[in-house]
């Protein structure tokens, strides 16, 4: 319970008994949420202020403890009432605004050493069941003050599609040029194709004589072949399979000559 030390320290000289020790806790749980004390009592007096400390008297009447709240945003105005019954403390606190009133019962023993109040790191116990219950038990039913907007997470670096050959690429808008492809003579290339069919990818298992080695000048079906393809034939992107002689002295075989594996058909 951080900042309760301080808060326990400064208060020490008043406190006298375990359910001191306890209301000063649940004060701290109060002030963690989001809300100042104003003072004590029911109605409000002279000159207050909001405070993280405890107004002057909050100890006087050992029975029942009366204590006001402000949230920071003004939004909640708490009246919390914490009235002891033979071991137990009753809190009964309700919000003037919506007139909503909540209600939790703590033994005073589960969570107060009585024989270390004059140590702090000793006097409480259980200090994570405490902040549950007055979290769930009074917080959540009444509300809590807005707090500060949570930061943003950091933006991560823009990972490159092409490090991962199992990931699609986005589509890119019409009219854009296509992202550039690695190399096939790159290492990391081989399989990209089988991994990527509808991509564009080079790299497959699949030998391609057209592409393997030394690669040669690109042809581009969409802007038309003379004599056998009209412009706009093939839609540009398309996967495009030559079906003959792409130009004079064009080296290695057609792409046509490589069966199937394992195909024999002689009449195919």
């Amino acid at each position: 319970m951080a900042g309760l030390e301080p808060l326990y320290a400064w208060a020490r000289p008043a406190i006298s008994r375990p359910q001191d020790a306890l209301v000063c806790g649940i004060h701290w749980e109060l002030i963690r949420h989001g809300y100042r004390c104003l003072g004590t009592g029911d109605q409000p007096g002279p000159d207050e202020r909001k405070s993280e400390l405890l107004p002057a008297g909050w100890e006087a009447n050992k029975e029942v403890y009366t204590l006001r709240y402000k949230s920071t945003d003004d939004a909640y105005e708490l009246l919390l009432k914490a009235i002891m019954v033979e071991d137990s403390m009753i809190l009964n606190v309700m919000d003037r605004s919506s007139q909503k009133v909540a209600d939790v019962t703590l033994a005073v023993a589960d969570y107060i050493n009585p024989e270390h109040l004059e140590d702090f790191h000793k006097v409480y116990k259980n200090t994570e069941e405490l902040r549950t219950r007055i979290a769930s038990g009074i917080i959540a039913p009444l509300g809590a003050p807005a707090g500060k907007a949570r930061k943003e997470p950091e933006s991560k670096e823009d990972v490159h599609w092409d490090e991962n050959p199992l990931r699609l690429p986005p589509r890119q808008p019409m009219g854009t040029r296509a992202p550039s492809r690695p190399s096939p003579l790159s290492p990391f290339a081989v399989g990209g194709e089988d991994l990527d069919p509808l991509g564009g990818r080079s790299g497959g298992m699949i030998v391609d004589p057209l592409h393997s080695g030394v690669p040669h000048p690109g042809i581009d079906p969409s802007s038309g072949i003379p004599g056998r393809l009209p412009p706009g034939a093939v839609p540009p992107g398309a996967r495009f399979d030559p079906f003959g002689p792409l130009g004079i002295g064009r080296p290695g075989p057609d792409p046509d000559h490589l069966p199937p594996p394992g195909y024999d058909d002689m009449f195919m």
